[in-house]
């Protein structure tokens, strides 16, 4: 049960003997013993006995009696006390630290329960917002007898949803929630602003803004759980703020994905973890992996030899080949400076809605619309392409790719740009989902090149695309590769995203987004000089 320092000790005390001359050395040998340092030098669990601490004995104190005690946060560190003198704990005793603090697993509890009242909210905002979409682009359109809406029918949606929108970023609490221009942002908003939010994206969404529901929905996950939290009193805490709201963010944010490994790594990229040190480490990780993937594949279909693999016996696709590989780097160099342009276009329209807030978003949305309404006059299809944001058409395209002729690619990819630009800056929503049919339609225009596929260049585009929009590297080739379903393309997605990424960093960033002005208010009247 003891030591044999212990014993020594304890036996000196039975027979009599001094362990130390006076009171001192008794008082430092005791303290070498609760602090865990017997004299062989050897660290050990810090033991408490009743007969080591004697009323009054120097040193005497409730706080060396009570530090063993188990359960005790005062004495039982694990990991502080196998550390050595003077040596910092490691990541390992730091994560086992954490992990036994009673705190932490109540939040994770927490974290657990509040999944599924946010998953449920996410999924039918998500369910109202399809709803209204269909209602709006293809129920009454039929109804009034035409197959698909007419070249004019997005002006008045657009034209409702710039004033709906103006309004509610004017008067509501959190102006509607964040400027879809500035990118993803963790966390969730203050209770008060959670209707602001989910107004401004049903005012916008379905109406045509050419936008999607992945900020609006990490807002409002993250907003719910810190809701709940307040609602059973819970305590509010910097570190249990910031936890809750990024997991009710990513509860909410899996069910668009429809993946909670999407929503994990979307996270944890937009709330920074590591800082600018995770992309310096995950970047040439990322591109090392990618063209290793490329040698390593093209090396075993010249040689015919084997290694061993992963595979399961699903259907591989065809093998890439130099035409894919160089194609998709030139294309993502070319997409990501566009859609970074495009992104710039979208703060200098935030900068405008900033000073003049009603009109300037209106005018804009009444753009967004004229765009889509350019679009099916001159190419005969639905303005639907043109706007809102592209989900659904983007699975169309990938379906019946070659459905599209030259003209409309062209035209969907300059209008859809000028629009999404426009939305960006004035409505709310999020920018994911219009960037990824971007890249897929100039996939798809540039898949004619020779050596070129048309699923790698669709791959790669939508790659490039997500990642000069959103700066997200590792989250859009995850993104990508779960929605293409190949792994064949893995590489070429890797290669796009990288080469894109890093081009728009190296690229002018544009001006910063101001926060909204004031209303101007009339001067007061001066006094009058009459008596």
């Amino acid at each position: 049960m003891y030591g044999t320092s212990t014993r020594r000790v304890f036996g000196a005390r039975c027979a009599g003997r001094s362990v130390a001359p006076g009171p001192v050395g008794t008082l430092a040998l005791r303290r070498r013993f609760h602090a865990g340092v017997p004299p062989s030098g050897r660290r050990r669990r810090p033991i408490s006995d009743p007969k080591s601490e004697e009323p009054g004995k120097p040193g005497d104190s409730g706080k060396s009696r009570e530090s063993g005690k188990p359960g005790d946060a005062s004495g039982d560190r694990p990991a502080e006390a196998e550390s050595p003198p003077g040596k910092q704990p490691t990541e390992a005793e730091q994560l086992r630290a954490l992990l036994v603090q009673p705190a932490y697993r109540r939040a994770l509890v927490f974290c657990a329960v509040i999944g599924v009242p946010v998953s449920l909210a996410a999924f039918w905002f998500l369910v109202l917002l399809h709803e209204l979409e269909h209602l709006m682009w293809e129920q009454w359109p039929h109804d009034l007898g035409w197959s698909d809406p007419p070249w004019w029918w997005p002006l008045p949606p657009m034209l409702l949803a710039g004033v709906l929108v103006g309004l509610i970023v004017l008067w509501l609490p959190g102006r509607g929630g964040h400027i879809p221009a500035s990118g993803l942002h963790a966390g969730g908003v203050a209770a008060s602003a959670l209707p602001g939010v989910a107004l401004a994206a049903l005012a916008g969404l379905p109406l045509g803004a050419v936008l999607g529901p992945e900020s609006p929905l990490i807002a409002l996950g993250g907003g719910l759980a810190l809701l709940f939290r307040d609602l059973v009193r819970a305590p509010a805490t910097p570190q249990g703020t910031a936890l809750l709201g990024a997991a009710g963010a990513a509860a909410g944010i899996s069910a668009i994905f429809g993946s909670p490994l999407i929503a994990a790594v979307l996270l944890m990229e937009v709330a920074g973890v590591g800082g600018p040190q995770l992309f310096a480490v995950m970047l040439p990780a990322l591109l090392a992996s990618g063209v290793g993937a490329i040698v390593f594949t093209g090396f075993g279909s010249w040689t015919g030899l084997q290694t061993g693999s992963l595979k399961i016996g699903l259907p591989a696709p065809s093998t890439l080949d130099t035409g894919d590989v160089v194609w998709s780097v030139l294309m993502a160099l070319v997409i990501g400076v566009g859609i970074h342009w495009v992104i710039v276009g979208g703060r200098y329209v935030a900068r405008s809605v900033s000073a003049h807030t009603l009109r300037t978003t209106v005018l804009c949305a009444l753009g967004a619309g004229g765009c889509a309404a350019l679009y099916a006059a001159l190419t005969g299809r639905s303005p639907s392409d043109v706007a809102l944001s592209g989900q659904t058409t983007l699975a169309q395209l990938a379906a019946h790719p070659h459905a599209w002729s030259v003209g409309s690619l062209v035209a969907v990819v300059l209008l859809k740009s000028i629009a999404y630009a426009l939305c960006l800056g004035s409505l709310r929503g999020g920018p994911v989902f219009p960037s990824l049919f971007l890249g897929g339609a100039m996939g798809a225009l540039l898949a004619p090149l020779p050596g070129f596929g048309v699923v790698p260049a669709m791959a790669a585009g939508m790659a490039a695309a997500s990642a000069a929009a959103l700066r997200l590297p590792v989250s859009c080739v995850v993104l990508v590769v779960l929605l293409v379903g190949n792994s064949g393309t893995v590489p070429v997605i890797v290669l796009a995203a990288v080469v894109s990424f890093v081009t728009v960093e190296l690229l002018p960033q544009g001006p910063d987004i101001p926060p909204f002005r004031a209303a101007a208010r009339r001067a007061p009247r001066p006094a009058s000089s009459r008596p």
